[in-house]
Parts: structure tokens; C-alpha cells; sequence
């Protein structure tokens, strides 16, 4: 029975998404600098038209004529990128559980000071009941509730792999076998689910060792997901976790490991060789609840990672681990960011990165014929990366999904 439910929910969400763009008003974003690419040389005084959830013109004032029905945003001194990926979330906070049921608001006012407050367009889910994020994304889809295109991803732990951080309580999905992981990718699979994570590393606290997946059982369920062209994420947590990614075959690392100093040459190699991508998270370590000395040593050691990882011409994608996080603001990740990238790298990982990792053909750029996902910015984020987080709108496939008060 669940699982006729959950694909019926599924099917609805395709459904209900290809109605949103259908329904979607013309909308014109006049007078604003636009960056069609994290590369390109902005376009000023530029209009943007979007009709049916696409763009349809882009050009500067003047001409392009503007019709007579579209909602026009004024954007002048105002810049305009594309919309922004988040490649590491998660929807566990209890407003969630209310996703089939619950009023729209509710819902709608915590996505906006979670995700599209901050300009998200589209997320990636590393752990969230399948039920729970069918319902949403189908009431997004249809457009009741507002918030980004999200994809989904099932979790598979190893034999007594249950995080510290985890309540007890709480049981996990856990393979002991590559058999055992098979069976599991592949029901998740049969479910809809978008990918798969794995936690080839899991904290078991302190004064315990961390418990790795051994490589045969994530390569079991990455063999699963590769079969039908999905991507595989990985959380390691120390040295051995990273190993067992890379033997796996693993797509995408969630997070940088702040109990390894940097990455060996042969991980390096590895990571370029396999296409390995990574979302820092680097935030997320530097609110660790221990003494701040020893937060700034691992916060350094990260940021050494990603630099290590991006100048070895590695994939990066923003991720913030939000949702196990309450961490919103997105503006201490930039600015740790940029420390190992240039503002033009960040403005990368939110949108041509992912987009192209992901093989979101029409998503990731602002140009005639691409979705119409759009983040309307209060400054200029190449002269200053912090602009990344001062969204005074955030459309989605041609419809306002935040827009600041």
C-alpha cells in the first residue's frame, strides 16, 4: 500500500508541475544588471520577459516590448542571476510532518526563511520521509504551497552506523551486506526517489570510533543507482569514509572532513579522474558547539580542503546541510567560501555547477529558452560575495516565490 501511494504521489507532482508552468503568468524583470553566467560581462539596463515558466526575451531597455498583462519588477539597481541550487538540505524539522495536511502558510513562510528567503530555485534532499516530501512536492508543484523544485535522496547507513546526532529512537536503514544494499537502493528506486546517500562515515560520538561502510555495500548500492542514471551522495567522516566513496564509485561528497588534514595527492587524483563533486557545508563546522579555538583550526583545515579541491579542477556545489542545521542565513557560508574561491567560483557552485552536474540542461544560466528561474540580488556578488545573500526576489519557473517585504 505505501508503495502504490507514494507513486501515485509522484505522478501527481509531474503532473501538478507541468500545470505550474503551463498557468505561469508573462512576468517582466525591467531595469536591473543581469549575469547570464557566473563568466559573463553583466548586461545592464536589461529586461528579462518569462511566459509559461521560460524565458523568453532577454535585452536591454527599449527593445523588447513589454505586454500589456505581465507583472513588471522594477530591478534597477538591482542584479540579476540565475536561480540558486542548495546541494545539501534537509526536510526533518517537525513543520514537515504536516506536508499532506497542514495549511499552505505554515509551510510556505518556513521554506522562505529556510531556502527561497535565500534565493533557492532548486534543492537536493540528503534525508527526508519519502511521504512527507511527496506530499510537498506535490503541493509545491501545484503551487499551493511556494518553495523550489526538490529532489529527493534515500539514506542507507552501515551495520551500527546510527549517528550520535540521531535520536535513538529513530530507526535507520541500515545494510550489513552488499546484498542488503541492493535490495534497499532498489526499493528506493521503485519508490521515485532521485538518488541515493550514504554514510560511508557516521559520528558515533567522542569517545567512540566513527563506523564506516565497507566499499563493497555502498558499491552494491551505487551499481543500483547508476543503472538508472542517479546520483549517489556520501558522507564521510574521517579518512576511511573517503576511501570507501571513491573505491564505491560515489558521485558527490556532502560534506568536507574536519578529522582529515587535507586530501592526499592519490584522493586528489581520485576525485578528478571519477568526477567526484563536493558541497563544503563549511558553516555547518564553524557552529560546532565547541570551544571557538578549536572551531577556527577546523574551519581552516576545511577551507584548505576546498581550496585543495577546487584548484585540482574539481566540481563544487553549494550545500548547507539546513534543515539538520537552523543555520539559514547563507552569508557565513559565502564568506567562508571565498576564502578558498573567487566570488565568480561561488556564483558557480549556486547555479552553472549543478546544473550541468546534475544535467539540468535548461536550468543554471539566464538566456532565451532556459527555465525561469531567476534570484533578483540588492548587489552586485562579484564585487562583494556576500551580496549572495541579500535577496530581494526569488522566482521560480517564471512565478515569485519570495520577494522581500
Amino acid at each position: 500500500m505505501i508503495r502504490y501511494w507514494l507513486r501515485a504521489a509522484l505522478l501527481s507532482c509531474v503532473v501538478g508541475l507541468s500545470g505550474f508552468a503551463a498557468d505561469a503568468q508573462t512576468l517582466v524583470l525591467r531595469g536591473g544588471s543581469v549575469y547570464a553566467s557566473p563568466d559573463a560581462t553583466p548586461l545592464t539596463g536589461a529586461v528579462i520577459v518569462a511566459t509559461g515558466g521560460v524565458i523568453t526575451a532577454i535585452s536591454r531597455t527599449g527593445e523588447v516590448q513589454i505586454p500589456a498583462e505581465a507583472r513588471v519588477i522594477d530591478c534597477t539597481g538591482k542584479t540579476i542571476v540565475a536561480g540558486f541550487w542548495n546541494s545539501h538540505v534537509h526536510f526533518t524539522e517537525p513543520v514537515w510532518r504536516t506536508s499532506a495536511t497542514g495549511p499552505a502558510a505554515p509551510l510556505t513562510a518556513h521554506m522562505q526563511e529556510m531556502l527561497t528567503k535565500w534565493g533557492v530555485t532548486t534543492a537536493w534532499s540528503l534525508g527526508t520521509n519519502p511521504e512527507d516530501g511527496f506530499a510537498l512536492r506535490r503541493r509545491i508543484s501545484s503551487g499551493e504551497v511556494l518553495g523550489p523544485t526538490i529532489f529527493f535522496a534515500g539514506s542507507i547507513f552501515a551495520k551500527d552506523g546510527h549517528p550520535a546526532y540521531l535520536p535513538p529512537e529513530i530507526r535507520l536503514p541500515e545494510a550489513d551486506s552488499p546484498e542488503r544494499a541492493t535490495g534497499m537502493a532498489r526499493y528506493y528506486m521503485e519508490l521515485g526517489l532521485d538518488g541515493i546517500k550514504l554514510f560511508t562515515g557516521s559520528y558515533k560520538g567522542e569517545d567512540k570510533p566513527v563506523v564506516n561502510m565497507d566499499a563493497a555495500i555502498a558499491k552494491a548500492a551505487v551499481d543500483v543507482a547508476h543503472a538508472v542514471g542517479k546520483p549517489v551522495f556520501a558522507h564521510p567522516q574521517n579518512t576511511a569514509g573517503i576511501e570507501a566513496l571513491i573505491a564505491a564509485g560515489v558521485d558527490v561528497m556532502a560534506h568536507t572532513v574536519g578529522r582529515q588534514p587535507g586530501y592526499t595527492p592519490e584522493q586528489l587524483a581520485s576525485f578528478k579522474r571519477q568526477n567526484i563533486g563536493l558541497t563544503p557545508t563549511l558553516s555547518l563546522f564553524a557552529k560546532l558547539p565547541i570551544p571557538p579555538e578549536i572551531a577556527a583550526r577546523i574551519v581552516d583545515n576545511i577551507v584548505s580542503q576546498l581550496k585543495g579541491f577546487a584548484e585540482n579542477g574539481g566540481t563544487v556545489l553549494f550545500g548547507t546541510d539546513v534543515g539538520y542545521t537552523q543555520l539559514y542565513d547563507t552569508t557565513l557560508e559565502y564568506e567562508l567560501m571565498r576564502r578558498a574561491l573567487s566570488e565568480r567560483q561561488v556564483l558557480a557552485s549556486l547555479t552553472t555547477n549543478p546544473a550541468a552536474y546534475f544535467k539540468a540542461a535548461k536550468k543554471g544560466r539566464v538566456e532565451t529558452g532556459f527555465d525561469a528561474d531567476l534570484v533578483v540580488l540588492e548587489g552586485d556578488p562579484i564585487a562583494d560575495v556576500r551580496k549572495l545573500a541579500k535577496v530581494a526576489t526569488t522566482i521560480r519557473a517564471g512565478q515569485v516565490i519570495y520577494q522581500k517585504p
